[in-house]
């Protein structure tokens, strides 16, 4: 069973083309899709995902920003019939899509536990045009397309790396 968005997106392409795009500082397709998810009536899971990207994706503290405006979401929202938190999502995303790359979280963790996986040697034109494509580069070892397409947890790691921007050299980048 694929679960769907309201726009028709399935649900795991349209959560990896988010954090594909923060990656990539392309903060149009980031926000389409957090937006996308968000009013799919995913709220919970968009936050967790910001949070997860703010320690895989991002240098510094930027984690702390990204509760601070969840805990703004939630107060805007709390006792109302209509969830007015959206603009905190938006926030979110593009703080996320600004601040500077660095993947030495999900690297180490990855280095520890999955060694063994791993070989250790823009902007779109309106963005209110709709539906958007899923950009190639959602389809990776963690998507049902990538993988039937061959992807590689390698292939992900260099790809990923290379993707970020802006980027910052990370400690483990030469191992990549």
């Amino acid at each position: 069973m694929i679960i769907r968005t309201v726009r028709g997106y399935d649900f795991f392409e349209a959560s990896s083309a988010m954090q594909k795009a923060v990656r990539r500082a392309d903060t149009a397709v980031a926000g389409y899709f957090a937006l996308e998810l968000w009013t799919s009536g995913y709220k919970d899971y968009v936050w967790k995902r910001l949070y997860t990207i703010s320690a895989e994706d991002c240098y510094g503290l930027i984690t702390s920003e990204i509760e601070s405006l969840w805990q703004g979401h939630e107060l805007v929202s709390k006792g109302g019939t209509e969830d007015k938190g959206r603009i905190f999502v938006s926030k979110a995303v593009i703080l996320l899509c600004e601040c500077r790359k660095c993947r030495d979280a999900d690297h180490l963790q990855n280095f520890i536990y999955d060694r063994n996986l791993i070989d250790v040697e823009r902007w779109i034109e309106d963005v209110r045009k709709s539906p958007i494509m899923i950009p190639p580069y959602t389809y990776d070892v963690h998507t049902r397309k990538g993988k039937k397409m061959g992807r590689t947890k390698e292939q992900f790691f260099r790809d990923e790396l290379e993707a970020l921007e802006p980027r910052i050299p990370g400690l483990f980048d030469n191992l990549v």
